[in-house]
């Protein structure tokens, strides 16, 4: 268990918390900040190398802060030479647009699976998703 690291983004520290407590595990020292541009910048406090890491986080409101934050999260981790990097996502947010419904539009859950796995996430751990199809988004 000493090569599993948990860290929270900044949508669910009370989850990731309770995680590490029923766990047994200390929950991972991450720092989370703004650039004034609003940019963010993350760096992990603690060594990460080869380690199976997992970040929790939620794609809740504001959704698109954090969706870059866990982007930014997990490309610090691979440049950390994590060995796997795995996202809790309680909320996987763009959900409800799992299909087209009209012409000219996007399918913004297949867009988000292929952006998180592209960065570079392993796994994606979610609950309830909006629909069935949105798990063969992921390749």
């Amino acid at each position: 268990m000493q090569k599993i690291k948990i860290f929270s983004g900044t949508s669910n520290q009370k989850l990731a918390e309770e995680l590490c407590k029923e766990l047994e595990l200390p929950l991972g020292n991450v720092a989370i900040s703004r650039h004034q541009s609003g940019e963010i910048h993350v760096s992990y406090g603690e060594p990460i190398r080869t380690c199976d890491v997992f970040i929790v986080q939620s794609l809740s409101h504001p959704v698109n802060e954090h969706l870059i934050e866990t982007l930014v999260m997990i490309d610090a981790a691979k440049r950390a030479s994590a060995k796997t990097i795995n996202i809790v996502m309680p909320y996987y947010g763009y959900a409800r647009q799992e299909r087209k419904s009209a012409p000219r539009e996007p399918i913004s859950a297949k867009m988000v699976a292929d952006v998180l796995t592209t960065v570079g996430a392993n796994r994606i751990i979610t609950v309830d998703l909006h629909a069935d199809p949105i798990q063969g988004f992921f390749d």
